[in-house]
């Protein structure tokens, strides 16, 4: 299981996410140069530990476990690892 941003994070950003984030999987970052380039936060699968401290945080309510994210937004599981996929090709 890992953790997913969904699209309620679009335009928003709120970085609250990424502060209390301890395994640094949240991209891209307020000091990234590509944080104004993307519309959203995303969670890397692969780094996220699965500790659950940036979803209480998240102002919008847009952060869920995989297996929780709602029907609606089902595309953002394939958006976030899309993301990373990216990142490293």
């Amino acid at each position: 299981m890992t953790y997913v941003i969904t699209e309620a994070c679009a335009d928003s950003k709120d970085a609250a996410c990424w502060e209390a984030c301890p395994a640094d999987a949240i991209h891209p970052g307020p000091q990234e140069a590509s944080f104004r380039e993307h519309a959203q936060l995303y969670i890397d699968p692969a780094a996220c530990i699965d500790c659950s401290a940036c979803e209480p945080v998240c102002p919008v309510e847009a952060i869920y476990p995989e297996e929780d994210v709602p029907e609606a937004s089902q595309d953002s599981i394939a958006a976030n690892r899309d993301f990373f996929a990216t990142r490293t090709a």
